[in-house]
């Protein structure tokens, strides 16, 4: 008899456990862009793209998910510049305090670098939460930015 408990026991307790709902109680609505172009085909923006952070290891780094939007090479001693999309624009941003540097911008990158037509930035930089912040409009193509000292 206490074997057969046992098991009624047990059935109801898979039976219930089975029962259960998975449930994810949050959710994001992301997009990127930027135009991909391949042979005849090309693709400018998306929704709905999960989001990827960086994954690292050993040697190798992934960042992003399939649109990364954009991508820093960091010179060791200066501040890490960070850009968010802010429809129609897109907002830099770097650590404040960082005295002495300015920000440049180019459409295309050379080599060597020096014969790029880097560009002042003309837009006061903003402190906001202890970053300084330029927003500027987003323009089709490729926008490069660097700090300069």
């Amino acid at each position: 008899m206490k074997r057969l408990l046992s098991l009624a026991v047990l059935a109801a307790l898979a039976a219930l456990l089975h029962a259960q709902q998975y449930e994810i109680k949050w959710s994001t609505i992301d997009g990127g862009g930027g135009t991909s172009t391949g042979g005849v085909y090309s693709v400018s923006g998306t929704i709905g793209q999960p989001d990827a952070g960086a994954m690292i290891g050993g040697s190798y780094s992934v960042v992003g998910g399939f649109w990364s939007f954009a991508a820093a090479v960091q010179t060791p001693g200066s501040p890490v510049l960070r850009i968010v999309g802010a429809t129609p624009n897109v907002v830099v941003c770097w650590p404040d305090p960082s005295s002495g540097f300015s920000l440049q911008q180019t459409h295309v990158l050379a080599t060597p670098p020096a014969t790029s037509a880097w560009t002042a930035v003309t837009n006061s930089a903003v402190v906001v939460e202890g970053e300084k912040t330029v927003t500027l409009p987003a323009v089709p193509g490729d926008t490069y930015f660097r700090l300069v000292k």
